[in-house]
């Protein structure tokens, strides 16, 4: 958990998140659309509508945007995307989940099988890197000063409201939750007007793999960039960890 959440740590404070809002936009988009598609426009009646829903406004999607997404997925252009995921492994045995969402499944594991093989990775079979992750929901809020000043309060508010860990950092306050439990978090942290960046459902490492050499760990994160700007990803999940000596490298 520590390392996917450092790496996530140090993007955010270099700003990609706001540099990659149109792709996460983009992403959220196409997930609206395939769930109205699958289960009608109803939230109420929709959960993974509800959750991508929840997941936008999290991401501070414009609600114009949203509703358009909606529509589209009631409409005839819709487009016939498939959920899938790919397992593998990057340099230096780093564990790599993919989750996809494409209209042409030969086109995305061609893609995916060649990003992998030049990092000196290899695409796996399914199953061989799933249960090295659990599912869980993430939020990261910045925490205003007196917020800060009362952690145990704060702490107690979210976990009366569904969060299994709660930790502070450098302003900021990530809360972790089990995956049913992801809308009564969210409920939660509005209630307690915290200044949400974001908000996903994530697959957390239960063990990471330490990569001390600064150049294979550029090789790791050069394939975790390029599967991420991938059209046809959601989503990628990794086990590195990172060293303090590695991450002063980095900077």
């Amino acid at each position: 958990m520590a390392g996917h959440n450092k790496w996530s740590q140090i993007k955010r404070k270099k700003g990609a998140l706001d540099a990659k809002r149109s792709k996460i936009f983009t992403k959220l988009i196409k997930e609206i659309t395939v769930a109205v598609k699958e289960g009608g426009a109803d939230p109420d009646g929709n959960p993974r509508l509800r959750l991508a829903i929840q997941l936008s406004k999290a991401a501070n999607m414009p609600k114009d945007n949203i509703e358009r997404a909606v529509k589209k997925g009631e409409g005839s252009d819709a487009g016939d995307y498939q959920a899938v995921n790919y397992e593998g492994y990057g340099p230096n045995g780093v564990a790599v989940f993919v989750e996809c969402l494409t209209d042409n499944i030969n086109r995305t594991v061609q893609n995916l099988r060649t990003m992998f093989n030049k990092s000196g990775g290899s695409l796996g079979t399914s199953g061989s890197v799933d249960f090295l992750f659990d599912r869980k929901g993430v939020f990261v809020a910045k925490v205003e000063p007196e917020q800060s000043m009362n952690q145990d309060e704060l702490l107690l508010e979210l976990a009366d409201g569904g969060a299994e860990e709660v930790e502070f950092e450098d302003g900021y306050v990530t809360i972790y939750s089990a995956m049913e439990d992801f809308g009564a978090v969210q409920k939660k942290v509005e209630e307690l007007h915290l200044d949400l960046e974001s908000a996903e459902l994530q697959r957390l490492p239960q063990t990471t793999v330490k990569v001390e050499d600064p150049e294979a760990v550029r090789k790791v994160l050069k394939l975790i960039d390029a599967l991420e700007d991938d059209d046809d990803v959601q989503q990628v999940y990794h086990n590195l960890e990172l060293s303090e000596e590695v991450l002063a490298e980095l900077e």
